[in-house]
């Protein structure tokens, strides 16, 4: 199946009247073309451009057959000096396309903030983890709800929430002239269920079992090395380490995705024209990737291939073990209702012969029988 990258928007720059020029928007309009404003935003775009671009020890430069040029940022997903690292290569740059590590599930993080993400961590319930469960099935859902705690715990021993450096990837992609912003990721669905189709039912316990208790403290020696090397990718490692089949899942799959939507990024562009008579004209693109650094070997590595996304975005069936425990909790659910209606039908009876008008007339009816 082969997808386009998702574009979130495509940011315009607003240009103000300079002090000496019109204020109105039609004289404005009346005495540029919209090919004129082009090629002044273009050549504005083009001088701003670095030939030799100065960029930070974490950009790896990758090259197109074509020409086309990505400049892939490696960044921790909670630090400062990564988020400095995106705006830096962007405005060096100016790319023609930015993408990021995210997908239509997770574009939310573009506008989160540490106080959203604890908020959401703190009102998980019932309802919640049903809805989860609906839409990305009991093990998918459960994952879900799990790494947003493990988000959350994070957040709150860092101070700051995760995604930082997309969300100033976003901004700075707002200010370069016809610069394009697309999502890189593959579905976080389609990661877990992949994910959890490949662990035992064994497996899946104890990986939930080490998610629901991770509450270790984090120290500032922890926070510190976060600026070298991905904290949260780091745990997630260490846990992969125990499970060898989430690696290719969770891992290596998703270097092959990057790659893929990377190298369909950087397809030579063509440039607008001013009337259709004129030839179309193509040039090389130049793209800012951003993602997580452990991602950055496997991207280097399938750089060079030729890279289909079919299986990889395919979905196994549910497997036994997922039936089975999706049965088990609806038969828990449909216990803890029973056991809730009978407590408190017990509880209505025990009150309505308690009040003294049923009493009476039970103690008439005693006396008549008898």
């Amino acid at each position: 199946m082969q997808t386009k990258p998702e574009a979130v928007t495509e940011p315009m720059p607003s240009s103000g009247a300079s002090e000496d020029g019109p204020n109105d928007a039609s004289d404005v309009q009346g005495s540029v073309s919209d090919a004129d404003a082009f090629q002044i935003l273009w050549e504005v775009k083009m001088k701003k451009r670095q030939k030799q671009p100065t960029l930070p020890d974490t950009v790896t430069k990758l090259v197109t057959e074509d020409g086309s040029k990505v400049y892939v940022v490696g960044t921790a997903h909670f630090s400062d000096s990564s988020k400095k690292d995106v705006a830096t290569t962007i405005q060096e740059v100016q790319p023609d396309v930015v993408v990021v590590e995210l997908c239509q599930y997770r574009v939310s993080m573009l506008k989160m903030d540490e106080t959203t993400l604890l908020k959401e961590a703190k009102e998980i319930n019932l309802e919640k983890l049903q809805q989860a469960v609906k839409q990305n099935g009991v093990m998918s859902g459960l994952m879900q709800i799990l790494l947003l705690k493990v988000s959350a715990h994070i957040t709150e021993q860092l101070g700051m929430a995760p995604g930082g450096e997309f969300r100033e990837a976003f901004k700075e992609a707002c200010k370069v002239p016809f610069c394009k912003f697309h999502l890189g990721d593959r579905p976080i669905t389609v990661t877990f269920k992949r994910a959890i189709a490949a662990l035992s039912l064994w497996q899946k316990i104890k990986l939930a079992w080490g998610l629901c208790f991770l509450s270790d403290p984090i120290s500032k020696d922890d926070v510190e090395k976060c600026k070298q090397k991905d904290l949260l990718e780091q745990m997630m490692a260490e846990m992969i380490g125990e499970f060898p089949d989430l690696h290719r899942t969770i891992v290596s799959e998703r270097d092959v995705y990057l790659t893929y939507m990377l190298k369909q990024a950087a397809k030579r562009m063509e440039l607008p024209r001013a009337s259709e008579t004129e030839p179309k004209k193509y040039m090389p693109t130049v793209v800012v990737g951003v993602v997580g650094m452990g991602h950055i070997p496997g991207i280097e590595k399938n750089w060079s291939n030729e890279l289909s996304i079919h299986e990889i975005m395919s979905v196994p069936p549910p497997s036994t073990s997922s039936k089975i425990i999706k049965l088990a909790i609806k038969a828990s659910l449909l216990a803890l209702l029973g056991y809730g209606c009978y407590h408190a039908g017990k509880r209505t009876i025990q009150l309505i012969l308690s009040m003294p008008s049923p009493h009476y007339y039970l103690q008439k009816l005693r006396e008549f029988t008898f």
